[in-house]
C-alpha cells in the first residue's frame, strides 16, 4: 500500500465536495502576488508566497487533479500505484508533505525518435508527480515573468505558430537578414547541470535536489542520475526553459549595436531548437556561436555538431515541420519535405495495420490525423501541399480496397468504397447504421478543404499569470473559439441566451458587427469556458468602456 492510501484524508474533506472555482481562485490569486514581487524584485517576498502555495490546501488539491486527469493517470511508477478513486485522492492530498518527503527512482522506458534513436523517458510514481506539480504552480509564474520574449515552447499560451510567425517577421522583409544559424543543444535534458540548477532555478532548493538525484531503474537494476532532468517528468520543461532563458538577454548585452549596425540579429527558441538571424556568416560563427556555447557550458550544455548549421536563406532551412526559405525576394513558410514523409508514413502505417477494417473504422482512425496535420500547417503556404497529401492518401485507399476484393472489377470497388458528393467523384465515405435506426454518413476528410488563415503572434511580453493581460488573452481565446466548429456552437448558444443582444449596450449583434466575448466569472478567478459563463458584447462597447 503507498503512502498515499496510508495517510489519513484531511478532516471533512472529500474528493467530490471540493468547491474547484474557490480552489482555483485561491491558487491562482497567489501566484498574481508572485508575478508581482517577482517584477518588482523582492525575492523574499517570492520565496513566502511560493511557500504558502506550496503548502495550502488548494494547491494540493490542484495538483492530485492535474496528475489523476492527464493522460497519463493510468501510468504507473516503479511502486506500481495509482490513483483513480476518490478516496485515494482525497488521501492522496493528505499524502503531500515537506517534512520526510522522499523521492523514489524513476521507471525508464524507451521512445522512438524520427531518426530512428530512442529517446528515454522517466516516469515518476504518482506521489512525485503530484509534488512536482504543486512545486510547478509556484514556479510556473516566475517562469513566464523572466522568460526570454521571443522563447515559444512548453509555455502556456504559446505554441509553434507563434515561433513560426517571429521567424517569418525576423526574414520576410527585403532588407531582413540573410543567415541563420540553426542551433542545436546535444541530449539537452539529459545534460543540464544539476548544481546549475539547484543554484539557480527558483523553487524550494532541497526538493529540486531529491528530484534530480532520484535515479532510475531499468530492467531491474538501479542507475543514478548525475546530471539532466528526466524527459517525464512535470516540471522538466519548466526547469529546462528557465535553463535557457537568458540567453536572448545575453545576445543583446554582448551586441548592443547589432541591428542598428546592420547586422540584424534576431533569435527565435522552442524549448531547445533555436535560430539566431544575421547578415553575415563570418559574424555568427566567429562571434554568435562561441558566445552561445560559452553561456551554455556554464550549464553543462554543447551544441550538436551534426544539427547546429549556418545557412543562407535563399537555401532554406527546416524549423519546428517547416521549411522556411525566400524564392525571388519572396519568404514562403511551407511544411517539410521531412515532416511530410512522416506523415504520409504514418497514414500508411494505419492503412497497412486495418486492411480488414471496417470502412466506418479506418475513417475514424485517419479523420483525426489527417485534421491534426492540417491544422498544424493551415497558417503556412499548404495548399498544394495539401492537395498533394489528399492525392497520395486516395492512392493508398484505393490500394487498400482493391486488394479486398481481387475478383471484383475497378467500377464495382469504385461504386462501394468512393461516392460522389457534389463536384467530387472520388469521396471515400459510408453510410453507417445507429443503434436507434437512423443512418449516419462518414466520410474521409479532405487536408486540401482546410482554409489557410494567417496565425496572429502573440505579443512578446504576454503573462498569462498577470492580471494586466486577463481581457488580452480572453480576446485571443475568443478568436481561436471563432475558428473551430465547436466553438462556433458555443457562441451560438451564448448569443440565443442574449436574445441576440449586446450585454453591453443591448443593441443586436449581427454578422456585420464586430464582436467579441468575454467570461462573466475570469478564469483568473476560477470561473470556467462553459458557454453560461460567457457574455458577446460589440468590440466598440470595450473600447468605449
Amino acid at each position: 500500500m503507498s503512502a498515499a492510501t496510508r495517510a489519513r484524508a484531511p478532516s471533512g474533506v472529500t474528493w467530490d465536495g471540493i468547491n474547484w472555482a474557490k480552489v482555483q481562485r485561491h491558487v491562482r490569486g497567489l501566484q498574481t502576488r508572485i508575478v508581482k514581487a517577482s517584477q518588482a524584485g523582492r525575492h523574499s517576498k517570492v520565496k513566502a508566497l511560493q511557500w504558502l502555495l506550496t503548502h495550502s490546501f488548494s494547491g494540493k488539491a490542484l495538483a492530485v487533479k492535474r496528475v489523476t486527469e492527464n493522460k497519463g493517470k493510468n501510468t504507473a511508477g516503479v511502486d506500481k500505484v495509482t490513483w483513480k478513486t476518490p478516496v485515494a485522492k482525497t488521501n492522496a492530498i493528505g499524502s503531500m508533505k515537506r517534512r520526510g518527503y522522499s523521492a523514489l527512482p524513476l521507471r525508464r522506458v524507451f521512445i522512438l525518435k524520427k531518426n530512428g534513436k530512442q529517446r528515454p523517458l522517466g516516469i515518476p510514481c504518482m506521489i512525485d508527480r503530484a509534488q512536482q506539480a504543486l512545486y510547478l504552480l509556484a514556479l510556473e509564474p516566475i517562469a513566464e515573468t523572466t522568460a526570454d520574449p521571443n522563447s515559444y515552447g512548453f509555455r502556456p499560451e504559446r505554441s509553434t505558430a507563434d515561433a513560426g510567425e517571429q521567424c517569418f517577421n525576423c526574414l520576410a522583409k527585403k532588407n531582413s537578414a540573410k543567415w541563420v544559424l540553426e542551433a542545436d543543444i546535444k541530449s539537452c535534458f539529459d545534460q543540464i547541470s544539476h548544481n546549475w540548477m539547484v543554484a539557480n532555478i527558483p523553487t524550494d532548493k532541497a526538493i529540486l535536489k531529491k528530484w534530480l538525484e532520484a535515479g532510475f531503474i531499468y530492467q531491474n537494476e538501479l542507475f543514478p542520475t548525475d546530471a539532466g532532468t528526466p524527459q517525464g517528468g512535470i516540471i522538466s520543461p519548466v526547469a529546462a526553459n528557465m535553463t535557457l532563458d537568458g540567453l536572448e538577454a545575453m545576445l543583446g548585452e554582448k551586441f548592443p549595436r547589432a541591428k542598428s549596425s546592420g547586422l540584424k540579429m534576431n533569435m527565435v527558441r522552442y524549448a531547445d531548437d533555436f535560430i539566431i538571424t544575421g547578415n553575415s556568416k563570418e559574424w555568427l560563427e566567429q562571434e554568435v556561436k562561441p558566445a552561445v556555447v560559452e553561456f551554455l557550458a556554464e550549464r553543462g550544455l554543447v551544441l550538436s555538431p551534426e544539427k547546429t548549421k549556418i545557412t543562407h536563406i535563399r537555401e532554406g532551412f527546416d524549423f519546428l515541420g517547416w521549411n522556411i526559405r525566400r524564392y525571388d525576394g519572396k519568404l514562403l513558410m511551407k511544411p517539410s519535405k521531412a515532416n511530410v514523409k512522416a506523415h504520409l508514413d504514418k497514414i500508411r502505417e494505419v492503412i497497412k495495420a486495418n486492411k480488414m477494417a471496417k470502412q466506418a473504422n479506418l475513417i475514424r482512425l485517419l479523420n483525426p490525423i489527417l485534421r491534426g496535420w492540417a491544422n498544424y500547417h493551415s497558417h503556412v503556404v499548404a495548399k498544394e501541399t495539401f492537395a498533394r497529401v489528399d492525392t497520395d492518401v486516395w492512392s493508398m485507399l484505393w490500394r487498400w480496397a482493391v486488394r479486398r476484393h481481387p475478383n471484383k472489377g475497378a467500377r464495382w470497388v469504385k461504386e462501394k468504397y468512393f461516392k460522389t458528393r457534389g463536384a467530387r467523384n472520388w469521396v471515400f465515405a459510408v453510410t453507417e447504421k445507429q443503434e436507434d435506426g437512423t443512418q449516419r454518413e462518414l466520410t474521409l476528410l479532405q487536408e486540401s478543404d482546410t482554409p489557410i488563415q494567417r496565425h496572429i503572434k502573440i505579443r512578446a511580453n504576454a503573462n498569462p499569470y498577470d492580471p494586466e493581460w486577463e481581457h488580452y488573452f480572453e480576446s485571443r481565446w475568443a478568436t481561436k473559439m471563432q475558428n473551430s466548429s465547436k466553438g462556433r456552437a458555443k457562441f451560438y448558444r451564448v448569443w440565443r441566451r442574449q436574445d441576440g443582444m449586446c450585454s453591453t449596450c443591448q443593441e443586436p449583434i449581427t454578422k456585420g458587427t464586430p464582436w467579441d466575448v468575454r467570461h462573466i466569472v475570469t478564469r483568473a478567478e476560477g470561473g470556467s469556458d462553459a458557454a453560461g459563463n460567457l457574455q458577446m458584447y460589440h468590440l466598440n462597447c470595450r473600447r468605449n468602456h
